[in-house]
């Protein structure tokens, strides 16, 4: 895979049943600060819209994010149908947050979900095997962070709840249509 002098291009969105903007939002300035360019679709993405925006934009990379615990049945479903299409087969998909609503880390869900085609699963948000993750898809390695950091930074921002609102519509790097 070749990637610009400006980091990877990154995908960034939430499963089909997950209306939650704010993780959408983190993600994108955590990968935005190390350099990537990051087109954010936002919540509730239904899986035949998140293959047709991969056959537009031909991401270096695409994350799903679950907050509301259904990441396992929603990124099973969109692993599965981004693996159908033949030019999607290779692009790395990672899964992160909660994937079940009782909060316990579920391994064999973890399992099932590579086994289907998710290249990492971070199961409750390993926010630094993240950045180390997305630092070997870039050819590079990531400065560690832990969770503490992206509460300082999220803390730090002000407006980072006016910010989720406002752009909970308006993706950015790209468009729904």
């Amino acid at each position: 895979m070749v990637h610009s002098q400006h980091g990877l291009h990154v995908l960034v969105c939430g499963g089909a049943s997950d209306a939650h903007t704010w993780n959408l939002v983190c993600l994108q300035l955590l990968l935005e600060e190390a350099g990537h360019r990051v087109t954010n679709l936002g919540p509730c993405v239904p899986e035949e819209l998140l293959a047709q925006e991969c056959l537009t934009h031909r991401p270096d990379a695409v994350v799903i994010g679950s907050v509301n615990g259904h990441g396992y049945q929603d990124g099973l479903r969109a692993v599965r149908r981004l693996r159908r299409e033949p030019s999607l087969a290779a692009v790395p998909v990672a899964l992160g947050g909660k994937l079940g609503v009782d909060g316990v880390r579920d391994a064999a869900a973890a399992d099932a979900l590579r086994a289907a085609g998710c290249t990492a699963v971070f199961d409750d948000g390993d926010l630094a095997a993240f950045h180390t993750w997305v630092g070997g898809l870039a050819g590079h390695s990531a400065p560690t962070r832990t969770t503490a950091d992206l509460g300082v930074r999220a803390g730090a921002t002000a407006d980072l709840g006016a910010r989720t609102r406002a752009t909970a519509g308006a993706p950015t790097g790209g468009s729904r249509a």
